[in-house]
């Protein structure tokens, strides 16, 4: 018997094992099914949406990475990927494009077998304009990500039209000319033939084209060319029917019905009605627009625009053409995101949402996505194509060396020197910066709702409408960089050549410039001028010009310099993105007011250079809570103590107020509170480094010369101050064996059957009170403010699967020279044990205290002989009978969170449950390694329920239903906030 029990756990430990290292499986969704939950409703899922399995089975978990759900799916209506082609389906946002790609895997592996090199068409715009390209990249653009993109460079006449310069993010993958590069999806590329019969590369593009729109019926999806092969390759027409006709009549024939039953979402979830039917969508037209597309259109006098989340036909209205819903940018609309009971697509406000037919809604131009609003009318000035060394004698004309410096001869008269050549388009003037504008007065283009600085992305570093270190003739003067060595070109036409030589000439008042041209010249030296040789080249090729008359070689792309992040982001470069100085006292709001001012892209405040750390522990500290406040107005004397009157006028009427009035703050507010951190603690790292929020607070409440919040007394000690407590696990995880009660049939989570399987569940109650009852802690006086550091040792290291933040946190028992009630009778206790703490018999995991009658009792018996209980302090007295007393309670209203070195806050925002924003700094990124960060800022009202729960139930959640929010709350939890409304009144 015991030999067989061994063998089922070696088979199971085996199994464990390989699970483990086989990657999750990933599916298409072969039909649109509707999914019913007992939160959001009624959820459908289209199909091709992509998903990930999180457990096995006829009904497995799967999380659909579209909309980032956790459902249960029975497995006929699922199609597996091939793990060869997870990665290349991943990045293509159309989902019948991805069931297409599936039906044709030969062709997926072709495009991906693709050498470094090789010819292709690239769609880039909206009506599948296909622009000629070369491949130079495959594979993933961030490191950890398994998505697989191609980085093309672009050819011909598309030159010019791409984002970067081979860099993501960044992270350089390729080298190429700047605005060449593009990264997009498998759906986007075909390959090109070149073929010697055909009379042009145009003729045979045109025909590539013609294919493309007969093959996919004239129709204009931008991903559909991402089904193309090579119109040049043998049969290739009928081929491509073939596997249209396919994904058309027969995509998932194995797999479908003609009619299904709405699946529960959960196990425990009520069974649905057998006459609630979807039928299955047949062939149909690609959708006009994507979820997640930008998009605009009029409403009244002005345009709006905003961000698709439903496009389709409206339930029991299909003769009615498509309609499409759209997440506004800007509070204009009254559509909640349901239509007649049924839910399209979940929306954090009506005021931000709208139903539209579809002929109202377009794209919205490029122009609008990537330039601010100032300057969309301005018109953008082309960069020329780089000067080519037209072929000819080696001796150009006469006028094009007067610029070189000629040695004095006796035969000849030296010519006047003539002005330097001109540029065909003068660079325009510097402009100021621009001034920030007030929220009474906001442009057509700006948001309705208020907005602290201009809305849109940022202009690049570098723009026409700047001036830089060019001269008036756009030429490099010696601050240029150029030095010895430098590829550069002189003259028009140019004369091209490398520096050999920099210095000084006699009868020159400027620097002067040896070179060895490419070509002889007839005027040319050897290197010496006047006798007296500078540098060594061959005859004919040497020529001396002055230095500012240098331009760097147009034939090559000027070389990146390091830009300094620090000065940059007090630069104008950061201008489009400023925020505005807000001097008068400024109260947070709450509920759906607060919701409304902080939701969306650029909201919150801006994340730059390792900046998350101060930014969500800022956010988390002053965005929805006044209980540290007081440090705002802490007296200080400007004359005497400068770098603390300005670190708190900075924070106040910087930070803060902007925070709370508009709901952004730029990165060059935080980045001036940076700086002065870093000089007042000769600390060269918190402009640029990684740090911790316990450290920037600690360096923060210092500068600012702030009392503790905190004082806490050992039994051996003098009372010590602080800011923040390190919570110390319990010396004994909770233990998963104790016994379960069974959860209500209709939970809105599903929770798992008794296991040993369940997750390590601790409670940040349970964890104040062994931390403070083992180290023999008391608070000395109720803190208003409570800042409590999670127990973490590392990713592969935790002491616990899930930290749950107590909602209210009871501190009565911790406060020193307090009245405390007994824990079995409630009259006034005398006595506290520690040795009771663990003791199973008495509510295992909790604080135990007894008046003088209980702890005689409890003691008295032979299991607890040997505890040691300590005699507590009563105030005033003799008490006699029950207690009864106010509980001192401090609310949770933020907890920050850490996921690889990367910090994100969820902040309470109203009194209900479900009111939680998820805030991320850094959520995005505009423009490459020297673009900005962009800040987001999104409800999270599913956190609320899992606050809600005990250590118990939710250590019986099963872990692979958590959304990804839920998950970095519980998970990852780093620090917890909590405070006491009433006391802080006191500060």
């Amino acid at each position: 018997m015991r030999g067989n029990v061994d063998s089922e756990l070696m088979e199971v430990g085996a199994h464990e094992q390989s699970r483990k290292r086989r990657p999750p499986k990933m599916y298409l969704i072969s039909t649109d099914l509707k999914v019913q939950d007992q939160l959001e409703g009624t959820i459908r899922l289209q199909r091709g949406n992509i998903c990930q399995e999180q457990s096995r089975g006829d009904h497995p978990w799967v999380k659909v990475l579209d909309n980032d759900i956790m459902v249960k799916i029975e497995r006929k209506f699922l199609l597996e990927i091939p793990t060869d082609l997870v990665g290349l389906l991943e990045p293509v946002s159309d989902p019948e494009t991805r069931l297409k790609l599936l039906s044709n895997p030969g062709k997926l592996q072709t495009l991906a077998a693709s050498p470094i090199g090789a010819p292709l068409w690239v769609q880039t715009g909206q009506l599948d304009e296909l622009s000629e390209a070369e491949l130079k990249y495959i594979g993933p653009l961030t490191r950890g990500s398994s998505a697989v993109f191609f980085g093309v460079q672009l050819k011909g006449s598309a030159a010019g039209k791409g984002v970067s310069n081979g860099s993501f993010k960044g992270n350089r993958l390729f080298i190429c000319p700047e605005a060449c590069a593009l990264f997009v999806p498998v759906s986007h590329i075909r390959l090109r033939q070149w073929h010697r019969s055909n009379g042009s590369d145009a003729h045979d593009r045109a025909r590539e084209r013609d294919n493309n729109h007969r093959s996919s019926g004239g129709g204009n999806n931008q991903s559909s060319n991402g089904q193309h092969s090579s119109s040049d390759r043998p049969n290739h027409h009928q081929q491509h029917s073939r596997h249209i006709s396919f994904a058309q009549h027969h995509p998932v024939s194995l797999h479908q019905p003609h009619a299904l039953g709405i699946l529960p979402r959960t196990a425990e979830s009520a069974p649905i009605a057998s006459q609630i039917q979807v039928q299955f969508r047949g062939p149909a037209s690609p959708l006009p627009f994507q979820i997640g597309q930008r998009v605009c259109f009029p409403l009244e006098d002005t345009i709006e625009r905003g961000e698709v989340r439903f496009c389709g036909a409206l339930p029991g209205r299909s003769s009615s053409g498509l309609y499409v819903g759209v997440l506004l940018d800007a509070p204009a609309g009254n559509w909640d995101g349901h239509y007649k009971g049924e839910k399209l697509c979940h929306l954090p406000s009506p005021l931000y949402g709208l139903l539209l037919p579809v002929t109202k809604v377009s794209s919205e131009p490029k122009s609008l996505r990537h330039n601010p609003p100032s300057q969309i009318s301005k018109p953008i000035l082309k960069p020329l194509p780089p000067p080519v060394a037209k072929s000819g004698p080696a001796s150009p004309p006469p006028s094009a060396l007067k610029v070189a410096l000629m040695p004095p001869t006796k035969q000849a008269v030296k010519p006047p020197p003539l002005p330097p050549p001109k540029p065909i388009n003068k660079p325009l003037p510097p402009v100021p910066p621009p001034k920030p504008r007030t929220p009474t007065s906001p442009t057509a283009t700006d948001l309705l709702q208020h907005t602290n600085g201009v809305h849109g992305p940022p202009s690049p570093l570098r723009s026409p409408d700047y001036g830089d270190a060019a001269g008036e003739n756009g030429e490099v003067g010696p601050e240029g960089e150029l030095e010895v060595g430098s590829m550069v070109e002189v003259n028009d036409p140019p004369l091209f050549g490398v520096i050999r030589w920099i210095g000084r000439i006699i009868g020159i008042s400027e620097p002067v410039a040896g070179i060895e041209l490419d070509q002889e010249l007839s005027a040319g030296t050897d290197g010496s001028y006047l006798g007296e040789r500078h540098f060594r080249c061959p005859a004919n090729k040497g020529l001396f010009v002055k230095l500012r008359n240098c331009r760097r070689d147009s034939r090559f792309p000027a070389p990146e310099t390091p830009v300094n992040q620090v000065e940059r982001c007090n630069s104008i470069a950061f201008a489009e993105w400023g925020s505005e100085r807000v001097e008068e006292h400024t109260p947070p709001v709450d509920g759906d007011e607060a919701r409304n001012l902080y939701h969306g892209w650029k909201r919150g405040i801006q994340g730059h250079l390792n900046s998350c750390y101060l930014d969500a522990t800022l956010f988390s500290l002053f965005s929805n809570c006044s209980s540290a406040d007081w440090v705002l107005f802490w007296p200080s004397d400007p004359e005497t103590d400068q770098s603390c009157s300005q670190a708190q006028d900075l924070l106040r009427c910087e930070i803060v107020n902007p925070l709370r009035r508009f709901g952004y703050v730029c990165a060059s507010k935080t980045m001036a509170l940076r700086r002065l951190l870093e000089a007042e603690n000769s600390d060269t790292g918190f402009t640029n480094q990684e740090k911790d929020p316990e450290e920037f607070l600690n360096k923060l409440f210092q500068l600012l010369r702030v009392e503790p919040l905190l004082k806490i007394r050992s039994m051996t000690h003098q009372p010590q101050e602080c800011h923040l407590y390190q919570l110390f696990p319990p010396s004994l995880p909770p233990s998963p064996s104790s016994p379960l009660l069974l959860s209500p049939i209709d939970s809105p989570i599903p929770l798992s059957s008794p296991s040993s399987s369940r997750m390590r569940v601790a409670s940040v109650q349970a964890l104040l009170e062994s931390s403070f009852l083992h180290a023999g802690l008391k608070f000395v006086e109720a803190p208003s403010s409570l800042l409590l550091l999670m127990p973490r040792f590392g990713k592969d290291f935790k002491m616990f699967d899930a930290i749950l933040p107590t909602l209210s946190l009871d501190i009565t028992d911790l406060l020193d020279d307090t009245l405390r009630q007994c824990s079995i009778c409630q009259a006034v206790a005398e006595w506290e044990c520690l040795q009771c703490y663990e003791d199973p018999d008495i509510t295992p995991g909790h604080l135990k205290q007894y008046c003088q009658t209980c702890n005689t009792q409890v003691h008295s018996h032979k299991k607890r002989a040997s505890h040691n209980p300590a005699k507590v302090g009563v105030p005033g007295g003799p008490w006699t009978g029950p207690l009864h007393c106010t509980r001192q309670r401090m609310s949770l209203f933020a907890v920050t969170c850490i996921e690889t070195s990367h910090y994100v806050s969820f902040v309470k925002h109203g009194p209900l449950p479900t009111d939680w924003l998820f805030f991320d700094s850094m959520a995005d990124r505009e423009g490459g390694e020297n673009g900005f960060n962009i800040p987001q800022v999104k409800a999270c009202p599913e956190v609320g329920r899992y606050l809600s729960l005990s250590e118990e139930e939710l250590s019986r959640v099963d872990p692979a239903s958590l959304r990804e929010s839920v998950r970095r709350l519980l998970c990852d939890s780093y620090m917890c906030l909590y405070h006491s409304p009433e006391l802080s009144l006191y500060k």
